[in-house]
């Protein structure tokens, strides 16, 4: 079991760089947007990975400068051994907290 305890938040963008080889701030709010229905600014998604970084569960490191960007390089981001061990066991620990939810009858209708 691991000792590291993730939002929401920090679960969903490790997942999300987790699903990539490498990916940057841009690709990672459009991944967001496209799974969550719902927009995340630039500055939430890089102080989370700062977050993960720091944690050791992605790492980061600068692609070339190009001319679209005006000289600028992107800084890209790689999930980490220990981060996809962390965002597994979380998963898995959901998973066994639902198989232990009781099928509802809608008919009854508490919920």
């Amino acid at each position: 079991m691991s000792e590291f305890s993730l939002g929401t938040l920090e679960e969903t963008i490790l997942i999300i760089v987790l699903m990539k080889n490498e990916s940057y701030g841009v690709e990672i709010a459009k991944a967001y947007e496209q799974h969550n229905k719902q927009s995340i600014s630039l500055p939430a998604i890089h102080i989370v990975l700062k977050r993960l970084e720091k944690k050791g569960l992605v790492t980061s490191s600068f692609g070339e400068p190009t001319p679209e960007r005006g000289g600028k390089r992107k800084k890209y981001y790689k999930g980490t051994t220990l981060g996809y061990r962390v965002a597994k066991e979380m998963q898995d620990r959901r998973t066994e907290m639902w198989s232990l939810v009781p099928e509802i009858n809608l008919n009854y209708g508490n919920l």
